[in-house]
Parts: structure tokens; sequence; C-alpha cells
């Protein structure tokens, strides 16, 4: 008899959910049955009727928000006017992933099994809900057909110009942004390299406003690529195709057709990452060597997971290095597995730190260059951060793909309301676009409380938030941390100067009313 067709549909912000929905594919195909695993907003939802066995892995990001890969789908299941017999075909599971440490736990997957129930879907058992807090994951998906002789490949620059834009710059279509500067503006001294960056978006048709964000696309570096594949045994200089095994999968658009094995690892697998434990159960099933077989196994099993915590996450030890200890199972990987195995290079989102009314086709972010020592040899540091830093736009032209999307920030737009702002460090930046959109549209009461370590070190923009102090566009009250005996920080300033926050709040006053019973620190 035919088996049902298997749906997993999936809402992930940082790829657990995704990694979770891609074990289950391949646990569901190795029982002989047909899966497919998509994301919910690449999906089309209005095939959901004709569905008759689904099930959903949902994140909860933020304060109970559903992942930005789901907001399209979110927003069409909970119309109105959806008739309560839509789902009545459907057979349905819900998978929650969530934290208990936050208030909202699992909330999307809690109100999205209620509305499955609502449109006549009915639950196969019932909602399951995953908590991060707790102690305690085989076809592959692609097939690498390798090209006997080289074709010409076209470079991400080359391929990105070639295509005709279909819309505003995207994840699938992001804009190659020009690398204007590239200055740190941190001290010398200072223990944290924080580098103000500019771009180009010249002809993006890109469009922003104050409390946005811009997602950048990163690469890994020359050297780790090159370890990589000496690991592996790859030639990065061979090119392939990349074949879906099943009907109807679409290939990675972010993936020219031929590729090289060299942009493979550099522009998609992110060998940089920490594996989860799912990583060790497939590498595990890869394993010709007993020993590392054992090993990997023992990783992957419930009894191993402290263990496996201690090796590979309280380090940060990532799936480069993983593949290095063991080489033996490395080198017996066959590249039809790369993909399942490793997943994707996701962007990482900035505040965007200017105004295009004030800084017209320029986009500017503040980049904190993360890097930390655990008990590895090597340091650890942050995949997107330091490849921005590396780069040099004197030493000759440099692009960035990016694009950008509403952020969770919004300022009033009624003239004359107060805005107090409350931006420590690097959390100033949205708070930087905000205030020069206002100024730039003549509005007052704008009010920033910033806080940082030494004035000499971190104090960011300050000459710019002086002259506008002195043209009596913005209030500013700091909080230097360091330069005193007791630690102040803007907590202390903002419970200094609670009549003046209490007068802004309850009466809307300007600033300058307010400061009469308020002597400014």
């Amino acid at each position: 008899m035919p088996s049902p067709g298997l749906l997993v549909l999936f809402g992930s912000q940082t790829g657990t959910a995704q990694d979770v929905s891609e074990r289950l594919g391949r646990e569901a195909r190795r029982r002989r049955l047909d899966c497919r695993v998509q994301a919910l907003d690449s999906y089309s939802v209005v095939n959901l009727i004709n569905e008759t066995l689904v099930i959903f892995v949902c994140a909860t990001t933020g304060q109970g928000d559903p992942p930005d890969n789901m907001k399209n789908f979110w927003r069409f299941i909970f119309r109105k006017n959806l008739p309560p017999t839509s789902l009545c075909q459907m057979d349905f599971a819900v998978l929650g992933l969530g934290d208990s440490s936050y208030a909202k736990f699992n909330f999307v997957a809690k109100k999205l099994h209620r509305r499955l129930l609502q449109l006549g879907g009915r639950a196969l058992l019932p909602m399951c809900l995953g908590d991060d807090q707790h102690e305690l994951g085989l076809p592959s998906k692609f097939t690498l057909h390798f090209l006997p002789v080289a074709p010409r490949v076209c470079s991400e620059g080359q391929r990105m110009a070639g295509t005709e834009p279909q819309g505003p710059p995207s994840e699938q279509q992001p804009f190659l942004a020009p690398m204007v500067t590239n200055r740190r503006v941190t001290g010398p001294s200072h223990f944290q390299d924080v580098r103000l960056m500019e771009f180009d978006i010249t002809g993006s048709g890109l469009s922003f406003a104050a409390g946005d964000v811009v997602l950048i696309q990163p690469e890994n570096t020359a050297s780790h690529t090159q370890r990589f594949c000496q690991v592996l045994g790859l030639d990065p200089d061979q090119n392939f195709t990349l074949l879906p095994r099943e009907p109807g999968v679409p290939c990675p658009a972010r993936l020219p057709q031929p590729c090289s094995v060299r942009h493979l690892v550099s522009h998609y697998l992110d060998i940089a990452s920490v594996p989860r434990r799912s990583f060790f159960e497939l590498l595990a099933c890869l394993s010709p060597h007993e020993l590392e077989r054992e090993k990997l196994l023992h990783f992957s099993s419930p009894q191993g997971q402290e263990e496996l915590y201690s090796y590979c996450n309280r380090p940060r030890r990532t799936i480069l290095e993983v593949l290095c200890d063991f080489p033996h199972t490395a080198g017996a990987i066959p590249a039809d597995y790369l993909l399942d195995l490793i997943p994707p290079i996701r962007p990482r989102a900035f505040s965007i730190a200017s105004s295009l009314l004030a800084h017209p086709s320029r986009l500017q972010i503040l980049v904190a260059v993360v890097q930390y020592q655990t008990r590895l040899k090597e340091p650890r540091r942050g995949l997107c951060s330091s490849w921005l830093a590396s780069l040099d736009p004197g030493q000759g032209p440099v692009q960035v793909p990016l694009w950008v999307r509403p952020g969770g920030l919004t300022f009033p737009q009624t003239p004359g309301t107060p805005v107090i702002m409350v931006g420590p460090g690097t959390g100033v930046a949205p708070f930087r676009a905000a205030v020069q959109e206002r100024v730039a549209q003549g509005q007052s009461g704008n009010v920033l409380f910033f806080g940082c370590r030494l004035r000499d070190q971190d104090f960011y923009w300050e000459a710019e938030w002086m002259e506008l102090e002195g043209r009596g566009c913005l209030t500013l009250f700091t909080a230097f941390s360091r330069e005193q005996e007791r630690k102040v920080y803007v907590q202390h300033r903002l419970r200094e100067l609670g009549p003046l926050v209490w007068e802004l709040l309850d009466r809307q006053a300007t600033p300058s009313a307010c400061q009469q019973t308020c002597q400014k620190p």
C-alpha cells in the first residue's frame, strides 16, 4: 500500500528548528516514508488544505514572536475569514522549541496548536514543547555531480550583476554594497575593537528608517576554507552541479550552478559554527573507523550529553575543529552529505546607525568585533564581525552582500512627542539613526542616556552628540562606569533623573521645561 506523504514545516530564527526538522526528515525517509521539509514562508500556504499529514516545528523569538521565516504564514493562518473546516482533512503535530527562562515559553507553538484545532485539524498527539534549559536528533538531500572539465564559474559579484532584480534586495538576492570606510572607533588601548563601517547603497533600491536592521551575509576565512578541504580530501578548484534527490526540492538559491568546492565552503557551509548533537549522529553513520564511530555515537546518545557539552559547547569548538579531531571519519565523508551535515551560513543582523536624511545613499553600522578565549588554544572569533573587520577598502574595491528589514524599534511620528533613548555601548547605534532622522525632521524632545567604560576610549560619536546638544537638538546624559571608584551605569542616571523621566512620560513635556527641577550630572 502506498504510504502517506509527510510534510515537515519549520519556523526557525537561529537554525535549531530547521536542524530538528531536517533530522525528522531523515528519520522519516529511513522508514521509507516520503517526506518534504520546508520553511513555512517558502511553502505555498494555500496548499495546506490538501495536506493530510503535517508536522510543524516552531521556535519562539523575542517576547513571544514568530521567527522571521514564518511571519507571512502566521499572518495568513490567523485570518478571521478562514472557514472552521479549512483543515478538516489534516492530521498534525506541533513541536515547539523554546526556553523556559522566558515568560512566553513556546508561545508560538501553543498558539499555532490552538489555531490548527480551530480550523478543523486533528492533533496526532499532545503538543510537544522543547526546552533549551533541559539538560538533555538516510539518504543525502542532494547529490554533487563533479564536472570532468572545469567550466567558467561566475563569481558571486558576476552572478548578482547578471541577474535582473526582482524587487528590493533580499536574502535570495542581496545587494553587493561597496564598503566605503572601515574605521576603528575605540581607543588603541581599549580591550575591544569596535568599528564604524559605511556602505554605498547608490542604486540599490534600499530604503530604511530609524530602528531598521541590515542583514549581512559573511564568509569563512581563506585559511579555514583551505584547511577544511585538506581534512576532507577535497579539491577546492573542482566544480560541480547540485542535483536534488527528490522532485520538488529546490537547490539553495545562494549557490551558483555550476559551483566550485571553494565557493561552497567559503560562502555557504558554516564550518565555523558549533555543531549540534545531530551533527555527531549523522557523522557516526558516515564513519568507517571503529574507535571514532564509537566516540561519535556516545556524543549523540543521551548518556553522552554531559561529555559532549564539555567537549564542544563549553569551549565553543567549531565544526572544522571537530572534523580535525576525527580525521579518519572526516576523510571518508561523501561529498553528497556535506549539505546534510553542515548548516548554511546564516546572515547576521546589525542595527542601522545612520539616517538616509542625514547620509543619503549611505548605510552605517557599529560593529563590536567578537573575540574571546576559552580553554582551547585558538581564540574564538565571531564569523561576521571578524570577516567585516578584515576588509580594507583602502586596498581595493570591497563588496558586502546585504539587505534590510524592519526592526523592532519604532519612533513616534507626532510632532512634539519626546523620546527617551537608553543606549549603552554599541546599543546606541539605532538611537543615533533615530536622532539624525528626528533632527532632520525638526523633531525636538530627543533625550539620550548613553553609557560606556571610559570617555576617552569608547564614547561613540562624542563630537556629534556635543554638536547636537549645543544646537539644542539633543539632551544627553552620560554614565562612564570605570572613571570613578564606584561603577556608574545608565540605570543609576535614570534613577537620579527620575523627576525628569517621569515628567517626560507623564506629561510629554520638553526636556528643557523639565530640567528646571533636575540638574544634569
